[in-house]
């Protein structure tokens, strides 16, 4: 039974359906809707709200989509199993209420320190052929970029701005800071003010300012498989590491809790490489255990600009009402590698222990590229940007599923945000796959070369096609079926 009001503010910035979306989401967390509560049908709430089925529509799949709500087919939509975040109590409740696929062991996972571990992840690329490296995840589309308006912007930051020459405030020029807590507010759903945000040039120099900011002494959980620069930045300072396995919700929440760690590195929102959205309920857990366990959840927000089935997945970091969440961003991915800016969100704890540190050196980025950047954003280009490539890549997207759909006994998975997936063939093993593409000049790589301690998916690669003209997908997958005989 649906056992709260709805009021929603037709005059409002915010569309219908986020408010909708949102409040039906607070209620959830708030214990309002318990679980197992059936939602209204979408016809009644349309009658009760006087919105449009499709405000109704894309609110709900807004939810499903985050795990605060299951569709049961012919039955409607219900309220999931979401685990409060407060009161702080007994954590074996919190353990009984989310399932897991197999018993936890009581003792330690297993850590060990990155020094003495070699590999590149990157290292087939530069043996490609005819086709090169364009199914590589690395790769991204600048076709689109609006190279007049940024260089405009930067004429005339340049020419009426001379004060930029001078040094500048460590953690980033105060307009950019302003207009990235705007932004992430608006659509990733951050809290934060100007004054927790620190820019710097690429996640990894950020990253390595955290793994300052925690000590020597701190244990480091990351995904398995996961993203291999955290994993170098972590052998570079000699830090101890634990490999925490995956399963089809994301970071395995028991072998979390079972880890010893008391940093956790996750990419929630499309994880790499497997492209897993976390949800709800397995957020939450996590987000507890680092209040329980005084620890921190370093929230990478790779690829959450480029979603199939609706807007960006919400951030976890707003989910957090304990500060123990950093979200990390970057423009590498949604603009241009070359873009080198990066930006953390601290809570307020660490910002202050951030200044101590690091306020007195200069920042890693350009004054100028910062304030160029500042008015990118402020003025509405980035918006516009993003909603054309996002539609060449949601296209790109189609155009290479239906042409790998002709390949006998090909499964995708994966592919609902971001602009890579997993492509599994059972009629080779992944060695066979990726070495007989590469003679017909393709580099691809195989989900193994991201694993670590757990067994990848067998016959599995990691396609990217950011880098893949669209025209080309064709000649590109049926390259790939003579090479694989299929």
């Amino acid at each position: 039974m649906f056992s709260f009001a709805l009021t929603l503010d037709p005059t409002s910035r915010t569309p219908m359906y986020d408010q909708l979306y949102r409040a039906i989401a607070a209620a959830i967390r708030e214990g309002r809707l318990r679980h197992g509560e059936k939602l209204p049908s979408k016809r009644a709430l349309c009658a009760q709200l006087g919105v449009s089925r499709s405000t109704v529509e894309t609110a709900y799949g807004l939810l499903c989509a985050e795990g605060y709500v299951e569709s049961r087919p012919r039955s409607g939509f219900f309220a999931a199993n979401y685990i409060a975040l407060e009161p702080l109590g007994n954590a074996g409740a919190v353990q009984a209420a989310e399932a897991a696929p197999q018993k936890a062991s009581k003792s330690p996972a297993p850590t060990e320190s990155f020094a003495g571990r070699t590999g590149n992840a990157c290292s087939r690329t530069a043996q490609a052929g005819s086709f090169g490296s364009m199914l590589a995840t690395s790769a991204v589309d600048v076709s689109l970029f609006p190279y007049a308006s940024w260089a405009k912007l930067y004429k005339e930051v340049v020419y009426n701005s001379p004060a930029l020459l001078q040094r500048g405030e460590a953690q980033g020029e105060p307009a950019l800071r302003e207009a990235l807590a705007r932004l992430l507010n608006e659509y990733r759903g951050v809290r934060c003010a100007p004054e927790q945000v620190v820019v710097g040039a690429g996640l990894e120099i950020l990253t390595d300012q955290l793994v300052t900011l925690f000590g020597s002494g701190t244990v480091y959980a990351i995904e398995d498989p996961g993203y291999p620069a955290l994993e170098r930045v972590l052998r570079s300072r000699e830090r101890s590491v634990c490999y925490v396995p995956m399963d089809q919700h994301g970071m395995n929440a028991q072998a979390l809790e079972a880890s010893g760690a008391t940093v956790a590195y996750l990419t929630p929102s499309h994880q790499f490489p497997l492209g897993v959205t976390m949800p709800a309920s397995r957020r939450s857990r996590l987000l507890r255990w680092a209040v329980e366990e005084n620890g921190w959840i370093i929230e990478d927000d790779y690829d959450s600009e480029f979603r199939y089935g609706g807007r960006p997945i919400s951030s976890m970091q707003g989910m957090d009402r304990h500060e123990r969440v950093i979200y990390a961003g970057t423009f590498s991915r949604s603009l241009a590698p070359a873009i080198r800016l990066a930006y953390l969100v601290l809570p307020p704890s660490l910002a202050n222990q951030w200044q101590t540190l690091f306020g007195r050196q200069q920042s890693t980025v350009s004054r100028y590229e910062q304030r160029v950047m500042a008015r990118f954003l402020d003025e509405g280009f980035y918006a516009r940007y993003l909603r054309r490539v996002g539609k060449l890549y949601a296209d790109r997207r189609e155009t290479l599923l239906q042409a790998i759909a002709a390949i006998d006994g090909a499964a995708v998975s994966g592919a609902d945000g971001g602009i890579h997936f997993l492509l599994t063939l059972p009629q080779h093993s992944e060695a066979e796959l990726i070495a007989r593409a590469a003679s017909a000049g393709i580099a691809l790589h195989g989900l193994s070369e991201y694993c670590r301690k757990t067994a990848p998916l067998p016959s599995t690669l990691v396609v990217g096609y950011g880098g893949l003209p669209t025209e080309q997908i064709p000649q590109v997958v049926q390259t790939l079926r003579d090479a694989w005989g299929c």
